[in-house]
């Protein structure tokens, strides 16, 4: 369950449950993500680091950098076309969000950005299949949207109406997918990087449009007025 045992409910700042990528975990995304953005930007979130609920049932990426147990959330052919075991992952991240919740806000990357965000729109929607805290802001790094018709009908409203940020790798082969993700949301916060599908490390001018979000993020959390 990577840190998430180890949060206390209620703080000062906003609760983020982070949602790693496919096969890693979140132990991974918590050394990643803390290791490449400075503590001025995680120091005002209380971040949670969540495993997916399979063992991985393939190779890693990341083995060579990283050691296991790896996890992945759910499984998809190789045309993105078919996805295995995607509605018992959202019911395991609704569990998430209301067994250890309150949270305020979900961050995620790659598999875990695509279902930070659909897990937002299904809420905004009414299609979740339970009722959690109100999802007040979503940070995606190499997103993108389901696109079988019959599964993106039943995600996603024709806009997401919640404060959204979106990292965008100039070199990602998700690029243009999360172009269109963050399309679908009402006034996107984009930010875009040199690197290609990886969590980026932040630049100065992206602190900077991190920080404006936060203050944004903080009022409409009511941790300031």
């Amino acid at each position: 369950m990577g840190s998430m045992l180890e949060q206390v409910k209620g703080g000062s700042k906003p609760r983020v449950l982070c949602l790693h990528g496919f096969r890693t975990s979140g132990e991974i995304m918590e050394k990643q993500l803390l290791g490449k953005w400075p503590p001025e930007v995680t120091s005002r979130f209380d971040f949670c680091f969540p495993d997916g609920p399979w063992p991985a049932t393939g190779k890693s990426e990341v083995e060579s950098l990283f050691p296991p147990p790896y996890y992945e959330w759910y499984q998809y052919n190789k045309d993105f076309t078919v996805y295995n075991r995607l509605d018992e992952c959202l019911v395991y991240i609704e569990d998430l969000l209301i067994k250890h919740g309150p949270f305020d806000g979900i961050l995620g990357f790659s598999q875990g950005a695509i279902l930070a965000a659909a897990v937002t729109a299904m809420q905004i929607k009414g299609t979740s299949s339970k009722k959690f805290q109100k999802v007040k802001f979503v940070v995606m790094m190499s997103g993108a949207r389901f696109t079988v018709p019959e599964v993106a009908e039943r995600i996603y409203p024709d806009k997401i109406t919640c404060p959204s940020v979106h990292f965008l790798g100039d070199i990602d082969f998700l690029k243009g997918e999360g172009e269109l993700l963050a399309q679908t949301f009402v006034d996107p916060v984009i930010m875009h990087h040199p690197k290609g599908h990886t969590i980026p490390r932040l630049d100065e001018e992206n602190v900077k449009t991190m920080l404006t979000f936060i203050d944004r993020v903080e009022i409409v959390c009511k941790f300031r007025s």
